[in-house]
């Protein structure tokens, strides 16, 4: 299986966070899944396994499998910066990321069907690859024949949260990755630092 397809909302409990977007049932059961979850006689956990529930939680975050995620890590400290925020604007550029922060898509999952399915465009090709890492200046919008999908227009139709590195001309559908974002502009509440350590080991 190359994707988890499985309930998002037990995932979000194990993370302790509603990592995969609103969720209603999260909200009404936040701790954690089994029938110990409410339980406060859980043991200590080690250093090392906080450092990779953080890895586990950005990889089902971002939808990454382990060795696309390890590529990433590995290119974002071949970068001049910090490591940790290098991996955050890496993983913010991918078209399906972008495709979903623009609000084309409702999750993450919706946006890399639509890019995988050819319904999506970059500078005017379509590009089928959810992993594509967009530039600056990089033009993401629809093929025409795709802007009236009915997932896309009640994507649209939400009306969600705009983000300062991304604009979008909501008249022909079409938006523009200006910039790779700053740390303290990603709202994803991921401790990257703890990917760093866990890798360097």
């Amino acid at each position: 299986m190359a994707r988890y397809i499985g309930p998002t909302t037990k995932i979000a409990r194990k993370f302790g966070d509603a990592i995969f977007g609103s969720d209603k049932y999260f909200e009404k059961r936040s701790y954690p899944p089994g029938q110990h979850g409410m339980s406060k006689k859980r043991k200590t956990t080690s250093e090392y396994a906080i450092q990779l529930k953080e890895k586990q939680k950005a990889k089902y975050t971002y939808g990454l499998l382990e060795r696309q995620f390890r590529n990433l890590f590995e290119k974002a400290s071949r970068k001049k910066g910090v490591t940790g925020d290098n991996l955050l604007k890496l993983l913010e550029a991918r078209l399906d990321n972008t495709i979903y922060r623009l609000g084309f898509a409702a999750s993450r999952a919706q946006a890399r069907q639509l890019v995988t399915h050819k319904h999506v465009v970059v500078n005017g090709q379509v590009v089928s690859i959810p992993s594509f890492t967009l530039k600056p200046g990089d033009k993401v919008g629809l093929r025409e024949r795709s802007k009236n999908l009915t997932v896309v227009q009640d994507s649209i139709g939400r009306k969600g949260k705009r983000f300062n590195w991304l604009t979008l001309d909501e008249r022909t559908v079409e938006g523009t990755f200006v910039d790779f974002p700053e740390r303290e502009q990603i709202p994803e509440n991921i401790n990257e630092q703890l990917i760093v350590e866990l890798y360097s080991k």
